[in-house]
């Protein structure tokens, strides 16, 4: 069952739209992925959802309320991007003070605390704020987002500008929030913490959702996997008919060795029979698939549209001269943003 679902959710600022007809749900335990290039609406998606600005059409529901009424901000934990803490406390005094904030009986914010800084392998609890490196104030961050044991977290870059082993601890503990039946809302640009965490993704452009689904799926509509498969002769005469070796896949002999590129398995069978039927003999069978990161760049690098087919999105894609400002507009959305906040 869905326990944040959103509806052709629209944000303008003035005449510029910042994200237009998103329409998504997410599972109970699930850790749904946001991605896209810099000024794509994710934050602004984020932000709404949080109910840090009010959508200018559609609908959302987060654990059963609408963003931005105070039952919401009970069932919900909020990591921006940017997390200016208050630097002159100390970590557990900040904590201890958010959780006052959220009605925490004392006792339990104590035990939440201590718990969530524990896994989070934060120490220095006492040291102030200001004194505390980056990776030190993320996690602390990351607690103040769970001091009220929220049941939907949004995470917008938690690991951005650490260091491998701090950025390591967070993505494993976003792991064992899901495992904990925690619903997470997942935004970064390194694809690779995107892919290996997620459940499901939607890839975003110019304010729209343009892929979404599983990698797997995601992979399967954009390109899927290749099949290379390597033999002593050309299949000649057959639809999919081999080329000399000229890559870095094998150390073949370009002489005596043929690779041929087919897209399933009934294809390698069939390059197999005619080579066999030529004489030849299959040596080796290889496949290739597409990263996140390079069906990223591809979806990412073509026009916005109903990018993913589904009619859900809302209305028709930008046009042209509206994407091409969107780059030139970026800043000011952002700004205005903030300003509602």
């Amino acid at each position: 069952m869905a326990i944040l679902e959103v509806d052709s959710l629209r944000k303008e600022y003035g005449g510029f739209t910042a994200v237009e007809g998103s329409s998504f749900a997410v599972e109970r335990g699930e850790v749904f992925g946001v991605v896209g290039p810099n000024g794509a609406g994710k934050t602004t998606t984020l932000k709404m959802l949080a109910g840090l600005i009010e959508p200018t059409a559609g609908a959302a529901v987060v654990a059963g309320h609408t963003p931005g009424e105070p039952a919401m901000q009970r069932r919900l934990g909020f990591l921006p991007e940017e997390s200016p803490l208050y630097e002159e406390m100390t970590a557990n005094g900040y904590l201890e003070f958010f959780a006052d904030l959220y009605d925490v009986p004392a006792e339990a914010a104590r035990e939440r605390i201590d718990r969530t800084l524990e896994r989070l392998d934060l120490e220095h609890r006492d040291r102030r704020l200001g004194n505390m490196s980056k990776g030190m104030k993320r996690k602390v961050a990351i607690a103040r987002a769970l001091v009220n044991d929220p049941d939907v977290l949004i995470f917008d870059e938690p690991a951005s500008g650490l260091d491998p082993l701090t950025t390591n601890y967070i993505i494993e503990f976003t792991r064992e929030l899901s495992d904990e039946e925690k619903t997470i809302l997942f935004s970064a640009h390194n694809l690779f913490h995107v892919e290996s965490v997620c459940d499901r993704i939607v890839i975003m452009n110019d304010g729209r959702i343009v892929a979404r689904g599983t990698v797997d799926e995601i992979r399967d509509a954009h390109g899927g996997t290749e099949y290379y498969v390597y033999a002593t002769v050309d299949a000649d005469g057959d639809p999919v008919a081999g080329e000399p070796i000229d890559d870095d896949r094998r150390d073949g002999d370009a002489a005596t060795e043929y690779c041929h590129v087919v897209g399933d398995m009934a294809a390698v069978e069939a390059v197999r029979e005619t080579v066999e039927g030529a004489g030849g003999r299959v040596t080796d069978i290889q496949t290739e698939t597409p990263s996140l990161e390079e069906i990223f760049l591809e979806v990412a690098s073509e026009p916005a549209g109903n990018g993913d087919g589904s009619a859900s999105d809302g209305p028709a894609g930008r046009t042209g001269t509206d994407a091409a400002e969107r780059t030139d507009d970026e800043a000011v959305t952002e700004d205005a943003a903030e300003a509602e906040t």
